[in-house]
């Protein structure tokens, strides 16, 4: 199964090694991409022009048969065991991937939300995108350590 991260946006600053260091150890455990799109500007269109413009272009980089998901601020919580869980089970379901999406400054499109199975939040709070692809990141490397009963997680 192949995981696909796609995220409005490039990571800037000081994340950026946090970022690549979580996408690697979590690339040691799943098959998986992290792909960034583009943003679009506000300055001449409105929020759901411009969320309607990223979200075109998130689903022109996730292949039909991937399971979508989308993380927002109202989806559904879901612990580190959870996760895991949920990985597991795609993966003895034989999914050929899934996709997790993550939205720039207004959130996600109606057409990403419409099309994603589940929708899961990462926090309560509003976090930049470049803070929700580290968590999601730490995230599946946490997961792939718990599938294989390894130290890192004490949850």
């Amino acid at each position: 199964m192949k995981i696909l991260v796609v995220t409005v946006g490039k990571v800037r600053g000081p994340l950026i090694e946090s970022v690549q260091e979580y996408e690697k150890r979590a690339s040691r455990y799943w098959k998986i991409e992290f792909i960034s799109v583009a943003q679009e500007s506000a300055r001449s269109i409105s929020p759901e022009k411009v969320k309607e413009a990223e979200a075109s272009r998130i689903l022109s980089k996730v292949p039909l048969q991937f399971e979508l998901i989308a993380l927002t601020r109202e989806g559904e919580g879901i612990t580190s065991l959870g996760l895991s869980e949920f990985l597991d089970k795609r993966l003895m379901d034989a999914l050929p991937g899934i996709g997790f999406i993550i939205g720039g400054a207004f959130g996600l499109g109606d057409a990403v939300l419409c099309r994603a199975r589940h929708h899961l939040s990462l926090s309560d709070m509003t976090l930049p995108h470049e803070m929700a692809r580290l968590v999601l990141a730490e995230q599946l490397y946490r997961a792939g350590t718990i599938l294989r009963g390894e130290p890192y997680h004490k949850g």
